[in-house]
């Protein structure tokens, strides 16, 4: 028994970092994906080792059906968030920003069109494009049939075509972007910000009702520079703006009087910012100071 209890765990470690991406790329919470590792060990911990063929998928059906039931609570729960919900902002390593598929898989940018989808089409567009999981495992994983699977698969990825960015951003063309709204955002030199914002730029805030925050989202490069500068002008306050890699893309990081005060997030089509995503909400601000481990790979 000790024997396959250590086997069994050493088969948890080596696919966890795998796992809590799974999660979080279905929920968009940090702290929701750490809950569903944590009932997927227990599941895991009382399963017959000599019966799994395959681990790391018998692993991640178990992290896909916890996660499906969370997303599926999670979405009352985001019915009675106030004003705009964003995804929690993970601080991640540079090499996630060099690794272009995980990169885009976990953007703010993906992950806001991801919400846009039912939990079931979540699940199957995660586990197939990111994950490259076969439509035989993603079909045990939610429990439908291979050939369900398939549509499910395609109408979902249909959905996200439609509406992600146009184009790959090489990392050093998004930071120089963000590097000019900067500049612009700190001197509140709005013709600066008109230059480098897209003309139907979206500007989504998420305050949790915590912090004040737009509640609904802002368009067009007018009305969102104007928003910026009139939300800074009214603030007599030191902030400042730091460089860093938020989900695999250049972010920035404010600060006001020293203190944390949001995360900027932004997504880049031809050289402009066409949106730009504002977490304010503390809650959602407790994993920018040290980094999460992200990965579409087992560590074997």
């Amino acid at each position: 028994m000790g024997c396959g209890m250590g086997s069994a765990t050493e088969a948890f470690v080596a696919h966890r970092n795998l796992l809590f991406t799974v999660a979080y790329e279905m929920l968009g919470s940090a702290a929701d994906a750490e809950d569903v590792l944590q009932e997927t060990w227990l599941r895991w911990m009382k399963v017959d080792m000599e019966q799994v063929r395959d681990r790391r998928a018998y692993l991640v059906r178990i992290a896909t059906r916890r996660s499906l039931d969370r997303l599926r609570t999670m979405s009352r729960r985001k019915e009675d968030y106030v004003g705009s919900w964003l995804p929690e902002p993970l601080l991640t390593a540079p090499d996630v920003a060099e690794d272009i598929e995980l990169a885009e898989s976990v953007s703010m940018a993906l992950m806001i069109v991801l919400e846009t989808l039912s939990p079931t089409e979540r699940a199957v567009f995660v586990l197939r494009e990111a994950f490259g999981i076969s439509h035989d495992e993603i079909a045990a994983a939610v429990g439908k049939s291979p050939a369900a699977v398939r549509q499910i698969a395609h109408r979902a990825r249909e959905h996200v075509d439609a509406r992600r960015p146009r184009q790959e951003v090489a990392p050093n063309q998004a930071r120089a972007v963000l590097e000019s709204f900067q500049r612009a955002f700190e001197t509140r030199d709005l013709q600066g910000l008109l230059d480098v914002l897209a003309p139907q730029i979206v500007l989504i805030s998420d305050g949790g009702g915590v912090k004040q925050a737009s509640p609904l989202p802002i368009t067009g490069a007018d009305k969102v520079a104007r928003f910026i500068v009139g939300g800074l002008g009214k603030a007599q306050v030191a902030l400042t703006s730091i460089h860093t890699v938020i989900n695999g893309n250049p972010a920035l990081v404010l600060r006001v009087n020293g203190e944390i005060d949001g995360v900027i997030a932004v997504r880049v089509e031809d050289a402009r910012i066409s949106g730009l995503y504002y977490v304010r909400n503390p809650e959602k601000l407790t994993r920018i100071d040290s980094e999460t481990p992200l990965t579409l790979r087992s560590t074997r």
